[in-house]
């Protein structure tokens, strides 16, 4: 993924899951896309990738804790 949107949400109340589906609405809305990758610290996850809706998360060990990078994954672009 190399364009996407940074989402911030630190509370730790929330769940990622929730994080990331939240960053998702957004992102079709802002965007007319809906987005298929998302990328996290780490450190807000417990496995090596999980499926949220319509999204994967992986880790990234760049992102800041807190942070989501919510995109469309480059391989699934259509080129014309």
């Amino acid at each position: 993924m190399d364009i996407g949107m940074m989402w911030f949400d630190p509370d730790p109340k929330t769940a990622l899951d929730e994080k990331v589906l939240r960053a998702a609405a957004y992102f079709r809305a802002k965007y007319g896309k809906t987005p298929n990758a998302c990328r996290v610290n780490p450190a807000m996850m417990t496995d090596a990738e999980r499926v949220a809706g319509p999204v994967t998360v992986r880790p990234w060990r760049s992102i800041l804790p807190g942070t989501l990078w919510i995109g469309v994954e480059e391989s699934t672009l259509q080129v014309c």
